[in-house]
């Protein structure tokens, strides 16, 4: 040690030595300063370092001070609301398909989830997941280095929770503001979950770009199912490494276009780089062997990916958007409800409507509702069917239009367009319909929301069962079909006609008037009863486009309507008739149930009161006679089956809608044909496509027979309409409807028919006949006068009096003649009593002409002839052959030799004068004639009778043309 200690004394005794030397002095004076310099820089770099950290923590501070301090319960709140696409069910729990949304997810648990998928995510986009505590420091500043000096590399520094943070509870901002918050929620959010609470929520909420038809997805359920058809948690170690680098660049790395088809060349080799990127990194991190990596990284992942998919609303467009239309009004209210808000001033109030209306949608598309419908899946299938496989639609017009996408001018096909509703009577369940025939075409649902003129099909809704209702008809009372002659207290400049416009068919029964669809007589009728506002019946029923005033239209009665109503109204409203008189609603939805299976909403049948059951049962009986022998017997006579229908045509005028709605104790069917545009008429090129009203038959009886086939049970009815208290039959006069007196009984005018028992009965007795002479002109009946030839007078007849004239005809008014025209069902012997005004001139001559021993003359254009009389002339004398009534023809067969003339007789008796001379030469006797000897029979010489040829069909004599819907009127107004 003392050694030691001299050696460092002599050390230190040289130091001194040089440490005096001049140039050791320099030295130590720099290196001093330097050292002091060096001392300085660090307590300023120190300095800086607490001023920059400290700025660092301000701007920070400043950057989340506007983010509110959020609890625990409000954050898993906000993390864990998924938003996740509705489903949709066919009646009896047949999954349909998702309704239409911009983004597609389905829920799922960490348990359900292949572990490969959890450990491809960790490996490749949050390494030290299970260890951070929201957030990784060095990550976070890397990213912020190379963000600031704009490098060209960027890793990105969020982790698993940091995304969960931007996906659900911030936005996709691209800011520094977004960043701090990011950060400060994630490092708080990881106090309020465990890892597997975030693991599970990131897997649900990521985005993974597009699934097979097309749309976005995310969630890893949903990717899985989307993009291989398979479920999350059978997804195979290449299909995981797939799905896990999708969302670093979900549209570049998914491996389908938007429309859903698959991608090809370099777009889709992107995502297959990325899955071995990921396959890589799972194998760097010790998450799977060598050979597993190999074998993965070597894998043909491409033969797994699905092949494109059809969209609900591809496969079913009217269906799903029907149906999301109806779940929206129905969450609309609900929500409005919930705000202690009236939803009936939605209607009303615009701004309230917009406000709900983006709620609802927004609630379909996130909240992943499980939507039950009662459409069943079989008829709706069959309906599509029998409507592509209809041949007699109609001609389809093109014009010239301007194509949405490309602006240029295109021809467009415009065909006849369709509807068709089935309903279930006693639920009021729409149980299929038919939307049109096109969606790319045309995407009006042309039974839920085409609004049309129903033309005749008003006329038991309006008019005879409402009359029936009120006690001023039976199904057999007497109405008039007979021309208007007084219009002042309607809007027409002419008088309306039936279908064929020249058509009077007088008095006849309720029941005939309605079987073949006949507007005078209805119009007439509607007229009684108009002053008690039966619009009333139809806005029970539901129809909704009926205006406050619009019953004061005569001409609504034949379905001239301001606006019109849909199939849906339309047939729903004769399902009233179905039910004894009481209406229910028809209804697409169900049930909707919460992504958790609870129940938000219940469909309630609720039934209203509109008719009784009497005259429910009554209009009923009226309508299956249009079945039977009325407008509809062809549609009938085309059905494979045999049940208690009632049903009801209907056309508008020019025919530019059909309509025909048939109901039996289940079922309610109404089917529409029509153009979009609604000028368009269905009867050109009829000829080619028949009438538009056979059209219709063919349609709802191939379209009941399509029904029929899928479910028999429930389309042909096993019970029939039967008569509840208060229907009777009783007789009555036919022509009046008064009760039966002994004329009326002589006369054979006796009818029986049912009568509602409750509001009338014809008790009454009738006192209108009388006795009565008539004549005949031109197919009318008069009372003869004193001086009418009595040649041509019918006797023995019976006139109706004066005050039945006009009680009739009431103030309208009309040509009394015409009710009772010859082929009237009364026509018989009764004549109105109507006196002819002759003209007091001779009646016009006539051209006579004679062949083959008949003599026939001409018409005489004088508008009171009762009879024509045929003198034989010759030695300046004429003499009287015969007489004939004017009803009776224009010719006469004569046997004899001779010259002969003919004059036309008036109602006075006067002549006019002769016609032209037609004569019958003497026949010269004929030789006599020889009759050839017949072959005597034998064998060698056979007598063979002759032989009918089976191949050969019977010729009809009177072929039976289909019935043609009685229908539009006058121009402007419905009909048929």
């Amino acid at each position: 040690m003392k050694k030691w200690l001299e050696k460092i004394q002599i050390f230190k005794d040289k130091f001194d030595v040089w440490e005096s030397t001049k140039w050791a002095k320099g030295l130590r004076i720099s290196s001093g300063v330097l050292w002091n310099l060096c001392l300085l820089f660090m307590v300023g770099l120190l300095t800086l370092g607490v001023f920059g950290v400290s700025v660092g923590a301000g701007y920070f501070a400043s950057l989340v001070k506007e983010e509110p301090l959020r609890d625990k319960e409000e954050m898993r709140s906000a993390v864990l609301n998924y938003e996740e696409t509705s489903e949709v069910y066919f009646d009896g729990d047949i999954y349909l398909g998702k309704l239409r949304t911009d983004l597609e997810r389905t829920e799922t648990k960490l348990s359900e989830v292949s572990p490969y998928v959890i450990d491809a995510v960790l490996a490749t986009e949050d390494e030290y997941f299970e260890v951070h505590n929201g957030i990784v420091p060095k990550a976070i500043f890397r990213g912020l280095l190379q963000d600031v000096s704009n490098s060209d590399t960027q890793t990105g520094g969020s982790t698993l929770t940091q995304q969960l943070i931007k996906n659900q509870v911030l936005t996709n901002e691209v800011s520094y503001e977004r960043k701090a918050k990011e950060i400060l929620l994630a490092m708080r959010l990881e106090h309020f979950m465990n890892k597997d609470e975030i693991l599970e929520s990131y897997l649900n909420i990521i985005p993974y770009g597009r699934n097979s038809n097309g749309r976005n997805i995310a969630g890893i359920e949903t990717a899985a199912n989307g993009i291989f058809n398979i479920k999350a948690k059978d997804l195979t170690l290449p299909q995981a490494a797939y799905i896990a680098g999708i969302p670093q660049a979900p549209f570049a790395y998914t491996p389908f276009r938007q429309g859903g088809e698959i991608k090809e060349g370099e777009a889709l080799q992107l995502g297959i780089e990325r899955m071995r990127t990921v396959l890589f990194r799972m194998n760097e991190t010790g998450y799977i062997t060598d050979e597993e990596y190999n074998n993965a990284v070597s894998y043909d992942i491409t033969k797994d990916f699905r092949e494109p998919e059809t969209l609900p609303e591809d496969k079913y467009p009217w269906l799903t958007t029907e149906i999301e239309n109806r779940v929206k009004e129905i969450l609309r209210d609900k929500f409005a409800e919930a705000d202690s808000i009236d939803p009936a001033r939605l209607d009303k109030e615009e701004k309230l409507y917009e406000k709900y209306n983006i709620l609802a949608q927004r609630s379909i598309s996130t909240d992943g509702y499980r939507i039950h419908t009662t459409i069943n899946k079989d008829m709706y299938l069959a309906m599509l069917k029998v409507r592509d496989e209809f041949e007699y639609y109609g001609h389809t017009f093109q014009k010239e239009v301007k194509d949405e996408d490309s602006g240029e001018i295109v021809l467009k096909d415009f065909p006849v367009q369709v509807g068709g509703m089935l309903i279930e009577n006693g639920t009021g369940k729409i149980l299929s319909f038919l939307g049109g025939r096109d969606h790319k075409l045309d995407k009006v649902n042309y039974s839920t929301q085409g609004i049309r003129p129903i033309g005749s099909t008003i006329k038991p809704l309006l008019v005879y069962a409402p009359a029936i209702e009120y006690g001023v008809i039976g199904a057999g009372s007497p109405v008039v079909d007979v021309k208007l002659d007084n219009l002042s207290s309607t809007t027409w400049a002419k008088s309306p006609s039936n279908y064929t416009t020249a058509q009077e068919l007088g008095i006849i029964s309720a029941r005939e008037a309605l079987t073949t669809s006949q507007n005078l007589s209805t119009i007439r009728l509607y007229d009684l009863i108009m002053d008690r506002k039966p619009t009333d019946f139809l806005i029970k029923m539901g129809f909704e486009s009926i205006g406050e005033a619009e019953y004061a239209n005569h001409a609504l009665s034949i379905g001239g309507m301001t606006k019109g109503a849909t199939l849906e109204e339309n047939t729903n409203a004769f399902g009233t008739f179905g039910n004894n008189g009481q209406f229910i609603d028809a209804y697409m939805i169900e049930k909707i149930e919460d992504v958790d299976g609870n129940l938000i909403y219940q469909h309630e049948v609720e039934a209203v009161p509109v008719f009784s059951a009497a005259t429910s049962y009554i209009i009923t009986d009226m309508l299956r006679d249009v079945l039977s022998k009325g407008t509809a017997k062809l549609a009938n006579s085309r059905l494979k089956f045999q049940s208690d229908f009632g049903a009801k045509t209907g056309t508008t005028q020019n025919h530019n809608d059909s309509w025909l709605v048939g109901y039996n104790p289940n079922i309610s069917l109404g089917v529409w044909l029509g153009y979009g545009d609604d000028t368009q008429t269905l009867y050109y090129m009829n000829n080619r496509y028949n009438h538009p009203s056979v059209r219709v038959n063919m349609f709802w009886s191939n379209m009941m027979n399509a029904m029929y086939d899928v479910n028999p049970e429930l389309v042909d009815a096993s019970t029939n309409f039967t008569a509840p208290e208060g229907v009777v039959t009783r007789s009555f006069c036919g022509i009046s409807g008064l009760a039966v007196s002994d004329a009326c009984s002589q006369a054979g005018l006796v009818k029986s028919d049912l009568f509602n028992a409750t509001v009338l009965l014809p008790t009454a007795k009738d006192d209108s006949l009388i006795s009565s002479s008539y004549v005949e002109i031109n197919g009318n009946r008069y009372r003869a006068l004193d001086n009418t030839p009595g040649e041509f007078v019918v006797s023995g007849g019976y006139g109706v009096n004066e005050d039945f004239i006009k009680r009739m005809l009431g103030k309208f008014g009309g040509n009394a003649s015409k009710l009772f025209p010859t082929k009237s069902a009364f026509g018989g012997n009764v004549v109105s009593e109507e006196v002819f005004n002759a003209d007091g001139s001779p009646p016009a001559t006539v051209t006579a002409t004679m062949t083959n021993g008949t003599m026939t003359w001409s018409k005489s254009t004088s508008g009171d002839v009762v009879g024509y009389r045929v003198y034989e002339v010759g030695n300046g004398q004429r003499t009287l052959i015969s007489s004939k009534k004017e009803a009776a023809g224009n010719s006469l067969p004569i046997n004899r030799a001779g010259q002969f003339i003919a004059v036309a007789v008036d109602i006075t008796g006067m002549e006019s004068g002769s016609s032209n001379i037609v004569s019958i030469e003497e026949a010269e006797p004929p030789e006599p004639v020889v009759p050839p000897t017949a072959p005597e029979e034998n064998e060698e010489n056979p007598v063979i009778p002759p032989t009918i040829d089976p191949t050969v069909p019977p010729v009809e004599e009177n072929p039976v043309t289909p019935p043609v819907e009685e229908g539009p009127s006058s121009p402007g107004e419905g009909g048929g």
